[in-house]
């Protein structure tokens, strides 16, 4: 049991870290959002929250500048300013809107804010007994290639959440009779209104996955499912 003792530490680190930067968030997401009230986003998301059978589904708008959509962990659901910016001024439709808030719900339905919390703790175990291990070959080297190799597996764990978030917004979309062409149509345009496709970072680095693969899976689940993508006002 007391050679386990230093990596069951790690772990409780790791669990201890991910609170703190949960308890953070929430702080900052209260004293910086109010609940969004848009009439035409609101008859989207009512039609969503009839196919999920709830009464309806709260957005609330984060008052920063960056363009994003975000689940909290107490799975509230999130737009920032910059985002409804771009709608307002008709960069962005309503569809394409709904379909970033289809993609958050994807996030707390399936329980992707829990399986983080076991992920980041995990992660920081591996680091840190890698670190240690490799240190005593590569003295000074070991922890600058333990952190690069779990930033590769975080990387790849958060890919495959935004796989599975967007496959359960394509749902949603469908079943609320809206589709998924908003879906992909804001993909398309995602790097323009961010500025570029990673901003130069190796896309086995990235956190989302590229354009062209999120669409490609889209249109994939299309194919398995026989649906005629479509765009209604």
């Amino acid at each position: 049991m007391i050679k386990f003792l230093p990596l069951l530490m790690m772990l409780a680190y790791g669990l201890v870290m991910y609170q703190f930067s949960v308890w953070r968030t929430a702080r900052e997401l209260d004293a910086r959002s109010s609940e969004l009230a848009d009439a035409r986003l609101r008859r989207l998301t009512d039609r969503m929250a009839q196919a999920l059978d709830l009464e309806r589904i709260r957005v609330h708008i984060y008052e920063v500048a960056p363009i994003n959509g975000l689940a909290a962990p107490d799975g509230r659901i999130f737009i920032t300013r910059g985002f409804y910016d771009r709608y307002l001024a008709g960069e962005v439709s309503a569809e394409e809107l709904a379909g970033v808030i289809a993609h958050e719900l994807g996030h707390v339905a399936l329980g992707h804010s829990r399986r983080r919390m076991i992920d980041f703790s995990g992660q920081n175990a591996i680091r840190m007994t890698l670190a240690t291990v490799l240190n005593r070959f590569l003295h000074g080297l070991g922890a600058m290639i333990a952190s690069g190799l779990t930033a590769l597996l975080a990387a790849r764990l958060s890919r495959q959440d935004e796989y599975e978030a967007d496959s359960y917004a394509s749902a949603l979309l469908v079943k609320s009779g809206i589709g998924t062409g908003p879906q992909k149509s804001l993909f398309r345009k995602l790097e323009h209104l961010s500025g570029g496709p990673g901003a130069g970072t190796p896309a086995w680095l990235l956190s989302h996955p590229g354009t062209d693969q999120r669409i490609a899976a889209i249109e994939a689940r299309e194919a398995r499912w026989n649906t005629t993508p479509r765009i209604e006002g």
